[in-house]
């Protein structure tokens, strides 16, 4: 069975605590990883790009000059692709990029992730991080005893807790996220997860 060390403010072991196999101690799979992090980027996208075709660009509908004996090329309308203000062939248009992925797989995926961290030392148990007022450089200050002052870390906290949001807000490349409601690309795209003891229970409880 894996174990996680909970470490202190200094970044000093003071328990090892076994942790779920089943969430921690998996396979790594590329691409079940792949699909995920797609899927929610996907998801993501607004869709709202458009771009014009010659039926939605306004005018044109007179033939600019008649069809022949001009000695000019033939033209139906000044708003054909051909022409400079025409209308875009093929052009983007609205749609929804959104898919689903089965629940089963996003579970697999997120505890894939979680065992990756584990695996490779960049998921890091505190045992509280407890602050009595928005403070950021309390924050700071435990990023730089833990050792990951300047990287990008994702701080996971059991539940809404608007002391650790705001004192985490203004440093750069920080974020923080309730147990209840992390996902694979979060954990992923961040160089550490960091977690409280009691959010680790609350990622348990909800992988199982």
């Amino acid at each position: 069975m894996p174990e996680i060390e909970i470490r202190d403010k200094n970044n000093n072991v003071v328990e090892k605590v076994p942790v779920s196999e089943d969430i921690f101690g998996l396979e790594v799979r590329t691409g079940l990883l792949h699909e995920a992090v797609v899927n929610y980027l996907a998801n993501q996208r607004q869709g709202t790009h458009a771009a014009k075709t010659r039926g939605m660009v306004r005018g044109g509908g007179k033939k600019p000059w008649k069809q022949k004996h001009t000695g000019r090329a033939r033209h139906g309308s000044i708003r054909s692709p051909l022409w400079k203000g025409g209308g875009v062939v093929f052009g983007p248009q609205p749609r929804d990029y959104s898919y689903k992925m089965t629940r089963k797989q996003r579970r697999l995926a997120m505890k894939t992730a979680l065992s990756v961290k584990l695996r490779d030392g960049e998921l890091i148990v505190v045992d509280s991080i407890e602050l009595d007022r928005p403070r950021t450089k309390d924050i700071v200050a435990l990023l730089n005893g833990l050792g990951i002052d300047g990287k990008s870390v994702l701080i996971v906290v059991p539940e809404k807790d608007s002391n650790v949001y705001l004192s985490a807000k203004n440093i750069p490349r920080a974020n923080v996220a309730r147990a209840a409601d992390i996902n694979t690309y979060d954990l992923l795209v961040h160089n550490y997860v960091l977690m409280t003891r009691d959010a680790l229970k609350k990622v348990q409880e909800v992988g199982e």
